[in-house]
């Protein structure tokens, strides 16, 4: 009776979107375009959103100088970590309204452009507790000016309607979705993404293959999500592993951004599904990277769906050119192998070993709350099959079964 209610759900979900405003930010290609957009609304003052790893690497000065030089005065916060909490929010959010900002830059990783989402949320809804935005449609205010500057080709989070946050409280991860949060204005420059350390350009890269095929074989697809999708995935199985061996080629860096920019406008509409429901817990009680998560997870998840994506899987696989094989099973497991094969070249360990068993029914139990009933996975699973999977992703008896 759940999955039904949950299916249902699912297709009210479908219907309403068609009614939102779906939109996709502005592109800019320069300072100097970033510079001339805020100029252009007549900002004098802004809220610059980063993480502490570039703050050491100062990576936002030339944009700070190039605001300062225009007259456009930026206030800075840098205290955004790998897994974003509400504090993080409340902290730059004082800092905004101490300092008059006007508008608001979210420069870094998906954390930063998170955080900075959920500043926006609340200045939008000032009176709205943020765990009362959790799910959708929880804000429809209008926010501040956002722009994206994504250093990472990874969450895609310049493309997207929603904000991923941890509860430090309760230890949950979760999404707030609106469509005011699409920021206006994205600015991709690859080169901000060179300097990132090997296994962050693996981990983000896998994470936008991910967004793309949960997007894809998720039941709430459109011809626009699966286009998005089949493209974000041939970028990364052309420029990902490149990307990794030759952290200076600035063509691959290119075009893994717009490999990440096409997988968040994919599930921004389509949804994710449980690889994303089971690796919000691991990031909560772990403090361990999405990308990374992701990437282990994904290959398990799949592997447990069986043939109920081995259609949809093959469909991926030849559309992106990853495939010719005209049998759906043999074409679906040759593209689960290549993600693993993908991950081993990478250095991504094949595992999760240090979860325990003390959290497994509550890491099992946040997991099921987050994709019932929205995700419109190809199976829903209950807790005690999340138990299970989480057993599998630790490597549980894995000698035994490989």
């Amino acid at each position: 009776m759940f999955k039904l209610y949950c299916r249902i759900y699912q297709f009210m979900i479908r219907r309403v979107s068609r009614l939102l405003k779906w939109r996709e930010p502005v592109i800019l290609h320069s300072y100097l375009e970033l510079v001339n957009t805020l100029k252009a609304q007549g900002k004098k003052r802004v809220l610059l959103v980063s993480d502490q790893g570039l703050a050491k690497l100062e990576l936002y000065g030339d944009l700070v100088r190039n605001l300062e030089r225009n007259a456009i005065d930026v206030v800075i916060y840098h205290g955004v970590t790998s897994n974003p909490t509400i504090s993080h929010v409340e902290e730059a959010l004082a800092l905004y309204n101490a300092e008059g900002c006007e508008a608001l830059i979210g420069f870094g990783g998906g954390s930063p452009l998170d955080v900075a989402k959920v500043v926006a949320a609340k200045l939008a809804r000032p009176n709205k507790a943020i765990t009362k935005m959790k799910g959708i449609l929880k804000i429809g205010k209008k926010t501040p000016l956002l722009i994206a500057v994504p250093t990472t080709s990874g969450t895609g989070s310049e493309a997207t309607l929603a904000a991923v946050i941890i509860d430090e409280k309760t230890r949950s991860k979760y999404a707030i979705n609106d469509p005011v949060l699409f920021p206006s204005y994205a600015l991709l420059l690859p080169e901000l993404t060179i300097a990132l350390p090997k296994n962050i350009t693996a981990e983000t890269g896998m994470d936008v293959l991910t967004h793309a095929v949960e997007a894809y074989i998720g039941k709430s697809n459109t011809k626009y999500t699966r286009a998005k999708a089949i493209n974000a995935t041939r970028l990364v199985f052309e420029y990902l592993y490149t990307c990794y061996a030759e952290p200076g080629n600035l063509q691959a860096r290119r075009m893994m951004q717009l490999a990440s920019y096409d997988a968040g406008a994919a599930f921004t509409r389509a949804y994710v599904g449980n690889i994303h429901a089971l690796s919000h817990p691991l990031s909560a009680y772990y403090g361990l990277g999405h990308g990374k998560t992701n990437a282990i997870i994904m290959p398990i998840v799949l592997d447990e769906y069986g043939d109920k994506v081995y259609h949809s899987l093959a469909s991926l696989a030849r559309a992106a050119g990853i495939s010719t094989e005209v049998n759906d099973e043999i074409a679906a497991k040759s593209f689960i192998n290549l993600i693993k094969e993908l991950n081993r070249k990478m250095g991504i360990p094949e595992f999760i070993e240090t979860i325990k068993d003390e959290d497994l029914t509550s890491l099992a139990h946040h997991a099921y709350k987050e994709a019932n009933p929205l995700y419109p996975v190809p199976v829903i699973f209950n807790e005690a099959k999340l138990v299970e999977l989480y057993k599998k992703i630790r490597g549980d008896n894995h000698e035994t079964t490989n």
